[in-house]
């Protein structure tokens, strides 16, 4: 079994020295830092999430994966995700067709709802239409990343008949993923437009979500199409031990979970829940590298995953630490990983 290793980061803001947050700018060269070094130390992929909000440094995915697409040799470049919603999907694929140039064929694109909405009144769009908007932009951008023609008509925007959009990749597939929650409909239209999936396990189980995959590998075979990549995006953080990782992880989990759980009406995370969550069935992948190693073997094993993709920056998480989790990552965590599944083959 071949398992990818890959990280996302969406920017977040830490404190700098004198305990106010970072500039942005001087956390956007921190990300492009850390894809440079993973790329170094020869993981996988990296994903960029999309937000418009203060606590993310990140608000253009791909204008950051441009800048290490021009300095990083083989590590896969993508987003995690983009909001197609509030988004033109041409934009979307002349950008990333432009990034998989400057990269040499190394651009993906992972589109979504998104976790946060900030961006619809950011950019003139009603929430009352956010189901229709995901749709029709889908069912458009499905279209185009086939690089041919495109006769596309909808409710969303003005009607597109054109030859092909430009610039086309070389090789006339841009990978085009789909981000998923829960929601059964979403595997079942990504199933639908034969893209693969990327579950997004930020809680509870992951366990929970073996019916999930396992509709969307039933709705490809019954709709008569090829089975495709399933990739995992959870939470995490490597350190030297367990007790080391926990004491300099889970206080920022816990703060940053609880900034986002008063946005939303959630009751406070106690530690002993965010404990609970680092522990062999939970959605954190927090502990030494023997832990998280195994951790992640399980759970590859479970969903038949391809790829998983480790969030390894969590609210003020300083730069420093984040270095030093992706080196074991990248080291001793996709070792172990590797070993333990060409056993298992």
């Amino acid at each position: 079994m071949d398992l990818e290793l890959g990280l996302d980061t969406f920017g977040d803001i830490a404190p700098g020295p004198d305990g106010a947050p970072l500039h942005p700018a001087i956390v956007i060269r921190e990300v492009m830092a850390e894809g440079q070094l993973a790329d170094r130390l020869g993981l996988d992929f990296i994903g960029l999430g999309e937000h418009h909000r203060a606590d993310y440094a990140i608000s253009a995915p791909d204008t950051v994966l441009a800048g290490l697409a021009a300095s990083t040799d083989r590590i896969r470049l993508g987003s995690s995700v983009t909001v197609l919603s509030s988004d033109d999907p041409v934009r979307v694929f002349e950008r990333f067709a432009t990034v998989d140039a400057i990269s040499g064929g190394r651009a993906e694109i992972t589109v979504g709802r998104g976790s946060f909405v900030e961006s619809f009144p950011l950019f003139g769009f009603d929430l009352q239409d956010y189901e229709t908007l995901f749709s029709e932009k889908l069912d458009l951008l499905a279209a185009i990343r086939t690089e041919g023609p495109v006769a596309w008509s909808g409710t969303t925007r003005a009607p597109l008949d054109v030859e092909r959009i430009q610039p086309g990749t070389e090789s006339g597939r841009l990978p085009l993923w789909v981000g998923v929650g829960g929601t059964p409909a979403s595997v079942v239209r990504a199933a639908h437009y034969e893209l693969p999936v990327v579950v997004a396990i930020i809680g509870g189980e992951t366990r929970q979500f073996v019916p999930l995959v396992a509709l969307y590998r039933r709705a490809l075979s019954e709709m008569g199409k090829p089975g495709l990549p399933v990739a995992i995006h959870s939470p995490g953080y490597v350190a030297a031990t367990d007790e080391r990782a926990r004491e300099e992880y889970l206080p920022h989990f816990v703060g940053y979970m609880n900034v986002i759980g008063r946005e939303r009406g959630w009751a406070p995370m106690t530690p002993e829940q965010a404990l609970a969550q680092t522990g062999p069935d939970g959605a954190v992948y927090c502990g030494s590298s023997e832990t998280v190693a195994a951790k992640i073997v399980e759970s590859a094993r479970l969903l038949g995953a391809a790829r998983f993709q480790l969030k390894y920056s969590m609210g003020p998480l300083p730069h420093e630490l984040r270095s030093e989790c992706i080196r074991l990552y990248a080291q001793e965590v996709a070792p172990r990983v590797r070993e333990a599944l060409a056993a298992t083959a």
